[in-house]
């Protein structure tokens, strides 16, 4: 059983996570205000210098606080990066959320978006993030109920394998139609070069994204499923044994 108050601190963090997606939203209605007043779509359009360095900066701020409430409100390391993954995944649904209410996008969960420039432009149907954030909600439950009921979560080597390993899967998904386009015109030697920044940039802005690794994603998606059942059955047997 729950204990009251950390059922406290889990609706705490995710008003958390709701407040920060809303702001979140805010920006990007300002942003496709400027710069999409017809709506977004792709290629992406040219943006000012300054506007790119402070959305990047943004989005590394954005990766500290959700970092940071999960420090806070964890009492031990796995319980601190279940809430980190609980809160990054609220506040990526309620996101969607909050675009549609206020600019009636996406259209549908089909739909393409740019969901990360770290290190390299991430694109996506929204379904995909959203999956991902239930899965990351689900993984948290389970993380939880096993800590408040013996204070720790027994994962084990082979869990983590399948949490990091479906993780680099899911961004390479993420991430290779847009990294194949570049390395198309550039050499990996000239992607990093400053020199040419002009150029990359040009090139980069007629990037559409046309197809969906579906098949690769759902092999991302598999993984990380299988480390939380592992998760739920190496916890749950434990305690039928402890169990009197």
């Amino acid at each position: 059983m729950i204990a009251s108050k950390t059922i406290k601190t889990v609706l705490w963090v995710t008003l958390f996570a709701i407040a920060m997606a809303f702001l979140e939203t805010s920006v990007v209605v300002y942003i496709r205000k400027l710069y999409y007043p017809e709506g977004f779509m792709f290629p992406l359009k040219l943006i000012a210098p300054d506007v790119a360095l402070t959305e990047f900066l943004r989005e590394a701020a954005t990766l500290l606080m959700l970092i940071g409430i999960g420090v806070i409100a964890g009492r031990n390391k796995i319980e601190r990066f279940g809430y980190f993954i609980f809160t990054f995944a609220v506040w990526d649904i309620f996101y969607y959320i909050f675009l549609y209410a206020l600019l009636q996008w996406p259209s549908s969960l089909l739909t393409w978006d740019v969901l990360f420039l770290i290190p390299c432009t991430w694109v996506g149907p929204v379904l995909a993030p959203v999956i991902n954030s239930l899965c990351m909600i689900l993984l948290f439950f389970v993380i939880l109920f096993s800590v408040e009921e013996k204070q720790h979560c027994n994962t084990g080597p082979l869990v983590w394998s399948l949490l990091v390993g479906g993780s680099l899967v899911m961004i390479g998904t993420y991430t290779e139609g847009y990294i194949n386009f570049m390395m198309q015109r550039f050499s990996f030697v000239q992607i990093f070069d400053l020199s040419n920044f002009d150029a990359l940039m040009t090139y980069a802005l007629t990037y559409v994204p046309r197809d969906f690794k579906w098949w690769l994603f759902a092999v991302g998606a598999i993984m990380h499923l299988s480390a939380i059942v592992l998760i739920w059955k190496k916890n749950s047997q434990k305690s039928l044994v402890r169990s009197p």
